[in-house]
């Protein structure tokens, strides 16, 4: 048999690798064995894996791999953060995560998709396009070659939060992600917190209905937004599921949960969604969900057709709506210098929605607009 016909391993959490151990006669048991040896003790060799006998790793070896994307690019900020390029298959589709270490902890920004389906206008990736969902193995990837690279330069504790922040959008990609999450918090994988994995959404309402049936990780929405008008226009899949609608699922996830709290994200663009107004309706708009507020600064990338919003703005914003009992923080930028900061992960990849070319054709527009002046 040969490679590309083999099982990749890394697909399947505890119940997919149990259902496989049993489809090629073996013991349920042997799945936790090997998420032991892969995912807590980085060992990828059915060969070294010694408390399994000898014909089984012979099966495994002819049956199944444990296969890890190539490391095109690794970038290292002033500030600690690291931006890893990986290859995903073979081919030109590349993809970026993001490690963000902090005193207390450090953070894992994961990819789902190759590109994104989604059009936020403001995000650098929704620039690029589209071409592909990542598998479950290309995602749980992530988090093993940068778990491991800390555990091997000598950092003990590693990988402590991962947020499902990449490029994509994780709720578009439902299946692959909620495995790799089952694997993120499995006790014999990386034992993660279900309080330190977050889930982010641009507000695909009907898989976030879904998501509260089959997980319990933290959840956070990109709303970006206090009112439909202007969210119409910078999160497009607005336009399909409106704010009410989003916010009924947020309530709807966090029903029955005393302790759970939805994360609401908002980027801020200078003179679109910034405004003293637009603090006051934001407040009114999310004041009955337990919920926290980043605001993001936002990142500039190429071409952007927006502007951060200025420190005396940002503050004023988040003045007002933590006045109204809001747990308010501005987010840090990391990475800026290596384009790591939040909506500015890119990737390399070919575009099948072909968002990208018609994104240089708009900008061949405008430039030959201000030629003409």
């Amino acid at each position: 048999m040969s490679d590309f016909e083999k099982t990749n391993l890394l697909n399947l959490n505890r119940s997919g690798l149990e259902s496989y151990f049993i489809g090629i006669g073996e013991k349920s048991f042997r799945a936790k064995q090997l998420m032991q040896w892969v995912h807590q003790r980085g060992v990828t060799d059915f060969e070294k894996m010694t408390d399994m006998s000898k014909s089984l790793r012979e099966k495994l070896q002819a049956k199944a791999c444990i296969d890890l994307p190539n490391v095109d690019v690794i970038q290292k900020s002033k500030d600690g953060t690291r931006k890893w390029l990986l290859n995903v298959d073979g081919t030109e589709n590349s993809v970026e995560c993001v490690l963000i270490p902090e005193k207390m902890r450090t953070t894992l920004c994961i990819s789902s998709q190759v590109g994104c389906t989604l059009n936020c206008t403001f995000c650098s990736t929704a620039k690029q396009g589209f071409n592909r969902n990542l598998t479950t193995a290309e995602i749980i990837a992530q988090l093993h070659l940068a778990h491991h690279s800390l555990l091997q330069e000598g950092n003990e504790r590693g990988i402590t939060n991962v947020v499902m922040m990449g490029m994509g959008e994780p709720l578009m990609n439902f299946d692959a992600v909620i495995a790799a999450v089952d694997m993120m918090c499995d006790d014999y994988a990386y034992a993660l917190s279900k309080r330190r994995v977050t889930i982010s959404t641009a507000g695909v309402v009907p898989a976030m209905e879904k998501m509260s049936q089959v997980t319990d990780v933290s959840l956070a929405v990109s709303l970006h937004a206090p009112n439909d008008a202007i969210r119409d226009e910078i999160v497009p899949i607005n336009r399909k599921y409106p704010i009410h609608q989003l916010l009924a699922a947020c309530h709807s996830y966090i029903d029955g949960y005393k302790s759970r709290k939805i994360t609401f994200e908002y980027v801020m663009l200078k003179g679109i969604n910034d405004s003293l107004e637009n603090a006051k309706e934001l407040a009114k708009l999310i004041s009955d969900i337990p919920c926290k507020l980043n605001l993001i600064p936002f990142n500039p990338y190429p071409h952007a057709i927006y502007e951060c919003s200025d420190k005396e703005t940002i503050d004023r914003f988040r003045a007002y709506v933590s006045s109204k009992g809001i747990i308010t923080v501005t987010r840090r930028a990391r990475g800026e210098d290596i384009d790591a900061a939040c909506g500015q992960l890119a990737g390399q990849f070919k575009d099948r929605s072909r968002r990208s070319q018609k994104y240089q054709l708009s900008l061949q527009d405008i430039g030959g607009l201000k030629n003409a002046h």
